[in-house]
């Protein structure tokens, strides 16, 4: 996947939609995406909304987020030259995770290709031990989405 392209506006308690375009060495033998081009899509949407929302600068803050999990459930196929669009809506938060609830389009007509979940963790960039949200990120998700506390 070689272009991103995040909605422009923020949005309030409303999914964050980032259209990705898709590469002929993105299809698989069979003439669609291959699996893992879903996922890239998740964390390429979770990933930039955070730096584009949040200022998070994985390479040099000292609170990252690591992907612990994640899962796809396929709808249905789309292959190149498709565009797709990965819509992130309701957020349950935690004290050092959030569960995100992935949607990927296709781009032409919003017709649902697959939903996921995907789990961060927040970890300090030295040691990779599990860290609170950081509060900025917590502001940042509560002005965007709808947020669900985790359950204990």
């Amino acid at each position: 996947m070689t272009t991103t392209t995040p909605s422009s506006t923020p949005t309030t308690t409303g999914p964050y939609r980032q259209k990705i375009a898709t590469r002929w060495a993105d299809n698989d033998m069979y003439g669609h995406l291959n699996n893992t081009i879903y996922y890239q899509a998740m964390d390429t949407a979770i990933n930039t909304w955070f730096m584009s929302r949040t200022g998070l600068d994985p390479l040099h803050d000292d609170v990252i987020g690591f992907c612990v999990s994640s899962s796809c459930q396929f709808r249905a196929a789309a292959g190149f030259p498709e565009e797709l669009v990965v819509e992130l809506r309701s957020v349950r938060i935690g004290t050092t995770s959030l569960a995100w609830s992935p949607r990927i389009l296709r781009s032409s007509d919003d017709s649902l290709l697959a939903d996921g979940t995907f789990v961060t963790v927040f970890v300090d960039s030295v040691n990779r031990r599990p860290v609170p949200v950081p509060e900025r990120i917590r502001t940042a998700l509560e002005a965007a989405f709808e947020l669900v506390p985790a359950s204990h």
